[in-house]
């Protein structure tokens, strides 16, 4: 049963700004980098410089500006890192990753304000990290974007007013994103708790039908499907 947050962003569905500097649609092609892809096995994924190479090459073969894809899919990703397997497998991704250079735009996709902000530095983890609360036909929830440049965190200030496309942050290279190939980690939460900068953006088996429930498809915003 959908949740009464699924229910009004289905409502204003297509009525929300691309996250992404690239509002051509068109130009987005989805990749699967689950432990079922064809391909996974051939990337070394523990590499960012490599894994770039391939989303590169994967866009241009796609002739596309943008590579999406991720939202609950079981990864192999995460292996390389300790941070994921403190408590459990964490290999399960609640948000959906877009592909796309270092230094591309992002973009609030509808009003809000500043939530809370961090520099999530362990390997692995988001880097830096920005938070939005929203409220949307009096319902609050959170919009959480990931891997972005450190100076994207500069001059924020909690509370602060954003609008409906303004540019808020920038992808982060590999050196600054936690170690990833460029990309933005979008997710939804519709109850952060005590969080600030920071929200799991991975789980374990266990616990997927909470943080299913709790994070619905960022394609309720993305509109990319």
């Amino acid at each position: 049963m959908s949740s009464n947050l699924e229910k009004t962003l289905s409502l204003h569905f297509r009525e929300f700004t691309p996250v992404l500097a690239c509002s051509d649609i068109s130009k987005y092609v989805s990749i699967d980098l689950s432990i079922h892809s064809s391909f996974i096995d051939s990337i070394d994924v523990s590499d960012p410089l490599k894994m770039d190479l391939f989303i590169n090459n994967f866009l241009l073969k796609n002739s596309s500006k943008v590579a999406y894809g991720g939202y609950l899919e079981k990864r192999n990703l995460y292996d390389r890192s300790d941070y994921f397997n403190t408590d459990g497998k964490r290999n399960i991704h609640l948000g959906i990753d877009l592909w796309s250079p270092s230094s591309t735009d992002v973009i609030t996709p509808l009003d809000g304000k500043i939530h809370s902000f961090a520099n999530k530095i362990n390997f692995g983890d988001y880097g830096p990290t920005i938070i939005l609360e929203h409220n949307l036909d009096d319902i609050t929830f959170y919009t959480l974007y990931g891997h972005l440049s450190v100076r994207s965190l500069l001059d924020l200030e909690i509370g602060k007013h954003v609008d409906k496309g303004d540019v808020i942050a920038q992808l982060g290279t590999h050196v600054e994103n936690g170690s990833y190939a460029p990309h933005l980690h979008f997710q939804i939460i519709e109850n952060i708790s005590s969080f600030h900068g920071d929200y799991p953006g991975v789980c374990d088996e266990k616990n997927r039908d909470f943080y299913k429930n709790n994070c619905p498809d960022p394609n309720l915003i993305l509109c990319l499907e």
